[in-house]
C-alpha cells in the first residue's frame, strides 16, 4: 500500500438488500474513528443504496463517495439466461468494473463470490475483508475458500473456533465483532409491534430456497393450509428474500434442482395469514422480532429470532441424521417434526417446552454472537483499520 491515505471501499452486489445490514452500520462507524481511512462505498443498484441509507441516514452521502457499478447494455441479454442458474450478474459486476477496483486498498464484502476479484489481472494488492452475513451453522457458512480472504469478521467464539479447528482459516485471519445488524434494529418496538387484529400467537414461517434442504417444496403449501384451515394462529409466511426471485433454484450443496410454484391467492386473501416474498420487512428483523413463535428449516435468521428467545419449531423435509450434527446444531432449539400432521402438537406444546429448549437457546445465543458494551460497529471499524495498518 501507498504511504497515502488508504483507499477502502464497502461492496453490495447482490439482487437483494439481505446482506446491507451486516455491514452498513461499520461505514458510519469507520469514518467517525478513522479518518486516515479514504473510503467509498459501492453497490449495483438503486435499491441497494435505498437499503444502505435507510441504515445510515441521509448525511452519509456528504462524507464519503456513493458509486453505483454497472454493466455494459449487451451483457443483460446474457445475464437474464444465465442468472437463473448462476450468479452470472454478481461475477459479471466485478469483472466490468476491475479497473475500479484496482484504485482501492481494500474492499470490504458481505459474500463469497466477491472473491472472484482476486482471479483478476491488476489485483494481486487488493485486500478482501469480509464480514458475513449470517451466524448459521450450515456448511457453507465454513467453507475453505473462506481462506482466500485477507481478513474475516466474525460474530463470535461459534464461528471462530469452527474455523480453527477446521484449519480454513489462522488466528490473525479471524477479528471477533459481535453483530452489528442487531445495532440496525429497535428490538423493543418491533416485539411490540402487531400485524393482526386479535392477539392470537403468530407463527413466522421461513424457509430457505436451498432444494436438498428446504421445507417448502415438499411442505410448504401443506403448512400454508395448515395455518389457513387454523383459528388459533396468525401465520406470517416470509421465507428466505431469495426464495421467490428465481423461478428454479439449484442447490449448491449437492445436486438438486426445485422450480418455485406460484403461491395461491386463497392464502394471499387469507385474513390471519400475512405474505411477504421480499420485502424490506423480510430482512430487517420486523418478522422475527413480531413472532411468537419461529417455524423453519435451515435458515439462519432463527439467530436473530433468539435475540429474545421464543419458541421454534423446524420442518424436516428429507429426513435428515441431524443429531450431533455440527450443520444442524439450531434444530435442537426446538422440536423437529417431518410431516405437518405433527404440527398442531408442537405449536401447543411449545410454550410448555420451554423449560427444556430455553436454556439451549440461551446458550448457543451467547457462543454465537459475542456482544459487548463497545458497538459491534465500532469493534468492526478498529479491527478494520488495524488490519490496514498492519499491511501498510
Amino acid at each position: 500500500m501507498t504511504a497515502e491515505r488508504v483507499k477502502v471501499a464497502f461492496l453490495y452486489n447482490h439482487e437483494a438488500g439481505h446482506q446491507v445490514r451486516h455491514s452498513a452500520a461499520v461505514i458510519p462507524a469507520l469514518l467517525d474513528r478513522h479518518p486516515e481511512i479514504d473510503l467509498s462505498v459501492l453497490a449495483t443498484s438503486d435499491s441497494l443504496l435505498a437499503t444502505i441509507h435507510a441504515v445510515c441516514g441521509p448525511e452519509l452521502e456528504k462524507r464519503c463517495r456513493f458509486i453505483k457499478l454497472g454493466t455494459p447494455a449487451w451483457h443483460k441479454p446474457f445475464a437474464r439466461i444465465l442468472d437463473a442458474v448462476l450468479p452470472f450478474s454478481r461475477l459479471d459486476q466485478l469483472y466490468s468494473n476491475r479497473t475500479l477496483f484496482s484504485r482501492f486498498d481494500a474492499v470490504i464484502v458481505t459474500e463469497g463470490t466477491s472473491l472472484f476479484l482476486k482471479k483478476l489481472n491488476g489485483l494481486d494488492h487488493l485486500k478482501i475483508l469480509r464480514i458475513d452475513h449470517g451466524a448459521g451453522d450450515r456448511a457453507i457458512g465454513f467453507k475453505p475458500s473462506f481462506g482466500r480472504n485477507d481478513l474475516v469478521l466474525l460474530p463470535g467464539a461459534k464461528q471462530r473456533d469452527r474455523f480453527l479447528q477446521l484449519g480454513y482459516l489462522r488466528p490473525d485471519q479471524i477479528a471477533v465483532i459481535g453483530y452489528p445488524k442487531f445495532e440496525t434494529v429497535d428490538v423493543s418496538a418491533g416485539r411490540a409491534r402487531k400485524f393482526f387484529a386479535d392477539d392470537k400467537p403468530v407463527v413466522l414461517y421461513n424457509p430457505h430456497p436451498e432444494p436438498r434442504l428446504s421445507s417448502w417444496y415438499d411442505l410448504g403449501e401443506e403448512v400454508l393450509e395448515y395455518f389457513y384451515n387454523s383459528r388459533d394462529y396468525n401465520l406470517i409466511f416470509a421465507p428466505h428474500v431469495m426464495m421467490f426471485k428465481r423461478r428454479v433454484h439449484l442447490t449448491v450443496e449437492g445436486m438438486a434442482l426445485r422450480m418455485i410454484r406460484a403461491i395461491p391467492e386463497k392464502y394471499r386473501s387469507c385474513p390471519h395469514i400475512l405474505i411477504d416474498t421480499g420485502s424490506a420487512a423480510s430482512v430487517d428483523m420486523t418478522y422475527t422480532l413480531a413472532a411468537d413463535i419461529y417455524l423453519g428449516d435451515v435458515s439462519s435468521q432463527v439467530y436473530e429470532f433468539l435475540i429474545a428467545p421464543r419458541p421454534c419449531v423446524f420442518l424436516d423435509a428429507h429426513g435428515t441424521r441431524w443429531k450431533d450434527d455440527p450443520d444442524y446444531v439450531f434444530w435442537n432449539f426446538g422440536p423437529v417434526v417431518t410431516n405437518t400432521a405433527g404440527l398442531d402438537r408442537v405449536l401447543r406444546s411449545a410454550a410448555i417446552d420451554r423449560s427444556i429448549y430455553g436454556p439451549v437457546q440461551e446458550k448457543a445465543f451467547t457462543d454465537t454472537f459475542d456482544l459487548q458494551p463497545t458497538t459491534s460497529a465500532v469493534r468492526a471499524a478498529d479491527a478494520i483499520a488495524a488490519f490496514l495498518a498492519r499491511a501498510a
